[in-house]
């Protein structure tokens, strides 16, 4: 990441460009670097892949206002693999940003090729604690899901004489047909029926997985889950759901967020941990010093000499982090004075006697802030 150019500055605007500059420049760019246009150049190419990337992301409202306040990691794994991206099929990824420029034809377009297939997306759920969460951890998860078979490498044949490119469709998958009518000619394209698709023909089936080119397996995928995901929110990894049919590209694999309830905490929705610290009468008039848990260990917090019921303590940054963010929440130490329900008779006596007494009469101080004051103070 950090060795990424500046998003504008790879298209070569400013950052107070609007849409349609941006689109311009992109479509400036990639006409000047696309490699049909410039044969075996690898530096072309990446320069290429390095303009879609910048226009996928300014082009996009959430993704610039995410990449301006924090840069290339407020967009890390929000952006298409452009390492592995067909140039070829540029249509197909940015629509019609070049259409009615005249320039389709010098790229061609997705349906003058076989569709390439691709596998079906895994979902798995991952269930972490909120000290995972806070700190981000990595993950490894067994998933049975289809692989490439090693016989056949995915082509479904036995061997590599096993098949032949499909007569009927020259190997695009495709027939087209052309119709005249009253207005004019109607070209339809559909799906071969002599191969199905697949733009050739197997003589003989591969057997370890019958021809599909893919097989079952279990395998182990690590996931490096970053700090501050929430309940429910899904974490893609790129090509590593299910294998397609005999080639093609793989699905992907979903990792949806699950948080373990926490023995202590409860975490709200601005990242703060919450704790309840019930503290004794007499510790609440006089004053002392306890021991709480935090995500981190234990830490000491002083009771100052009278305090309250509802009274809240912080421990600054002690929270979960914001994700893709240098911010976090804050642990809150709600504080509950704990009324005893059953009373010996010496205790008793002893509050018997306390009953009375001029400072034990409620009075609360008149600038005193109310709860609910002291709630809004937090925020």
């Amino acid at each position: 990441m950090a060795n990424k150019r500046d998003y504008y500055e790879v298209l070569g605007v400013s950052k107070n460009a609007t849409e349609e500059e941006i689109k311009k420049a992109y479509r400036k760019k990639a006409i000047q670097y696309h490699p049909d246009n410039n044969p075996g150049d690898k530096t072309a190419e990446e320069k290429f892949k390095e303009a879609s990337e910048a226009y996928e992301v300014l082009s996009n409202k959430e993704k610039r206002a995410m990449y301006d306040r924090y840069g290339h990691q407020g967009v890390s794994g929000n952006t298409t693999n452009f390492h592995d991206f067909d140039p070829s099929d540029i249509f197909s990824h940015f629509g019609d940003i070049f259409s009615g420029t005249g320039f389709e034809s010098f790229f061609g377009t997705s349906s003058q090729k076989r569709k390439v297939n691709r596998g079906s997306d895994l979902r798995v759920r991952v269930k972490l604690t909120l000290e995972e969460i806070a700190s981000g951890v990595e993950k490894k998860i067994k998933v049975t899901k289809y692989v490439t078979c090693n016989t056949c490498k995915g082509t479904g044949a036995k061997s590599s004489s096993a098949y032949y490119t499909c007569s009927t469709c020259k190997g695009t998958g495709e027939v087209r047909k052309v119709t005249r009518t009253f207005v004019g000619s109607m070209q339809t394209v559909s799906v071969c029926p002599e191969c199905n698709g697949d733009g050739k023909i197997i003589r003989e089936k591969c057997s370890s997985c019958a021809g599909e080119g893919r097989v079952q397996a279990e395998e182990i995928i690590v996931v490096n889950i970053p700090p501050g995901v929430r309940q429910d929110m899904q974490l893609s990894v790129t090509g590593k759901g299910n294998a397609a049919r005999r080639g093609g590209i793989n699905g992907d694999l979903l990792v949806v967020i699950e948080e373990i309830k926490h023995e202590h905490f409860v975490r709200d929705e601005n990242n703060n941990i919450i704790y309840d610290l019930f503290i004794s009468l007499p510790d609440a008039a006089l004053g002392t010093t306890v021991e709480v848990p935090t995500l981190k260990g234990k830490a000491k917090v002083k009771i100052e000499p009278g305090t309250q019921s509802g009274k809240i303590l912080r421990i600054k940054e002690g929270g979960i982090p914001f994700i893709q963010s240098q911010q976090r929440g804050d642990l809150l130490i709600y504080i509950n004075v704990w009324t005893p329900r059953k009373l010996s008779n010496e205790e008793r006596s002893i509050l018997e006697k306390l009953r009375n007494s001029p400072n034990f009469h409620p009075n609360p101080k008149t600038e005193e802030k109310s709860f609910f004051d002291r709630i809004k103070d937090l925020f």
